[in-house]
């Protein structure tokens, strides 16, 4: 398929994804034929039960995961004809990673992780101390800068996470239940975040939940179910 096929305002894209595993002798289709764009500024939630492969799509639309078959598109680069190099890069610059789990290094504290991507990016480490210090204190985490990973609460853990995923201003935020830790009132700060950082820096959402509170104020809702997306009413 062309890439030509990706309107350009679309900032991630996916055209007849699939993704199949073995179960003994049967083969279970997780995903089938998924289609769908996301445009610049867009939020969108993904909801659907546990199991139904909502953390494998997502895994798929960040390049983390090969689809079956069917294509990704980030930033109108068809994801499966760049090289590991060029993935990484893309990746990189594009988009920004909130997982269940938060995945931080533990062998740094919370301003080095959230300074991570940016040092990866080529920036200055003096450039990349400040965005994570700013980043952080917009999280809620100004007193807590050098503390690793082990000295912090799990809400502080996805906080921290949150800023990492945040602070290289990406065109596209992919995460997979991202307040599921948090108590409602830092859920709360990081929605009001989120808006914000939508509005004012255009930056799109994919966010899997089972939080109908954070599902209500994306700007569109598809439930993940049988392997097919199908739109939610508002």
């Amino acid at each position: 398929m062309s890439d030509m096929a990706i309107p350009a305002d679309v900032v991630l894209a996916c055209r007849a994804l699939c993704k199949s595993y073995r179960e003994g002798s049967a083969e279970l289709r997780v995903l089938d034929h998924l289609e769908f764009d996301l445009r610049r500024g867009e939020r969108l939630a993904i909801i659907g039960q546990s199991g139904s492969g909502k953390s494998t799509l997502l895994n798929m639309l960040g390049g983390l995961d090969v689809p079956g078959s069917g294509e990704v598109w980030l930033d109108g680069n068809r994801i499966s004809a760049l090289g590991e190099r060029e993935r990484g890069w893309l990746r990189n610059r594009a988009l920004g990673f909130v997982y269940q789990f938060h995945h931080l290094l533990g062998e740094f504290d919370a301003e080095e992780n959230v300074a991570m991507p940016l040092l990866i990016r080529g920036e200055s480490p003096r450039v990349a101390s400040e965005r994570a210090r700013a980043m952080l204190a917009r999280v809620g985490l100004a007193k807590r800068l050098d503390h690793k990973p082990a000295e912090l609460s799990g809400g502080e853990r996805q906080r921290v996470a949150i800023a990492r995923a945040l602070v290289g201003a990406p065109h596209c935020v992919l995460m997979d239940e991202p307040t599921g830790n948090l108590d409602e009132t830092t859920a709360a700060g990081i929605h009001a975040l989120m808006d914000e950082l939508n509005r004012d820096g255009g930056i799109s959402f994919v966010v899997v939940t089972h939080d109908r509170g954070l599902a209500s104020r994306m700007d569109r809702v598809l439930r993940l179910s049988g392997g097919r997306l199908h739109p939610e009413p508002p």
